[in-house]
């Protein structure tokens, strides 16, 4: 009699992918924000990244819409939660890498909610 046994196959969190409309163009703002350098690229996907961590992945979308978060028209189905050491020089680099911070600020002097050049929102926290 011949034994099967099963085995459950490894798993381990590589990336989380943003669709977009130019992956170049919104990789550029990751990759120097987080010291990242593309893994991979094509002309419609680019994967950031530092060899065996996660990464960041971006992905052409053909009728992408950006979110219009807080308004509930367009959803923002994900957002990234970066902590820094200084709210406020934090924010002012990161409109000098082109985001934008939006009227509608949630957590008040806790964190601070930046929509990056796609339009996704993503906060700063020194909760972290």
């Amino acid at each position: 009699m011949t034994t099967k046994t099963t085995s459950t196959p490894a798993f381990r969190y590589a990336a989380v992918t943003f669709d977009c409309a130019d992956p170049a163009e919104l990789s550029r703002f990751y990759a120097e924000l987080l010291d990242m350098s593309a893994l991979y690229s094509t002309d419609d996907f680019v994967l950031l990244g530092k060899e065996g961590s996660t990464g960041l992945g971006f992905n052409r979308l053909a009728d992408y819409r950006p979110p219009t978060w807080p308004d509930p028209a367009q959803e923002k189905q994900a957002h990234i939660e970066l902590g820094v050491d200084d709210l406020d020089t934090a924010e002012k680099h990161l409109h000098t890498l082109g985001a934008t911070t939006p009227e509608h600020q949630p957590g008040e002097d806790r964190w601070r909610v930046l929509l990056d050049p796609a339009g996704h929102p993503f906060c700063i926290t020194t909760l972290l």
